[in-house]
């Protein structure tokens, strides 16, 4: 079961819900039986379509074409590459975030990490988004 995301803000130290938020969290809140657990965070924005067309576009394609591999291996080697987070326990396996999860500055971090390492390992300098027309 997935857990629901209550989206709200904060004004003046006073947690203010979104339109039909409130309801919703309380029809879920009802559902629940025992103890729970409860967490605020600040919301980040999810990656951009225009990240996203950039990242498909120019960086998985060129590294695709100078590799050989096809554009969803290309972007799993890079994942194994730059996301992979180290299991948390013994016998367990690694695992990978997703692109999809990132934030925009974690996205972007995520870029710059891979034009580092082209430049440095390939010698394929990546144009950064404002030097070329990917959309």
């Amino acid at each position: 079961m997935t857990t629901p995301v209550f989206n709200a803000s904060v004004e003046n130290g006073t947690l203010r819900f979104a339109d039909g938020e409130k309801q919703r969290m309380a029809q879920y809140v009802r559902s629940l039986k025992g103890d729970v657990s409860v967490t605020v965070k600040k919301r980040t924005k999810p990656r951009s379509s225009h990240q996203n067309r950039y990242y498909w576009g120019v960086v998985v394609a060129l590294l695709s074409e100078y590799t050989g591999y096809e554009h969803e291996e290309m972007h799993d080697a890079l994942k194994l590459l730059f996301l992979r987070k180290p299991a948390h326990a013994p016998g367990l396996p690694d695992t990978l975030r997703s692109t999809s999860d990132l934030s925009t500055k974690e996205f972007e971090d995520y870029l710059e990490r891979v034009r580092r390492w082209a430049d440095i390992e390939l010698s394929i300098i990546i144009p950064l988004p404002n030097e070329i027309d990917h959309d």
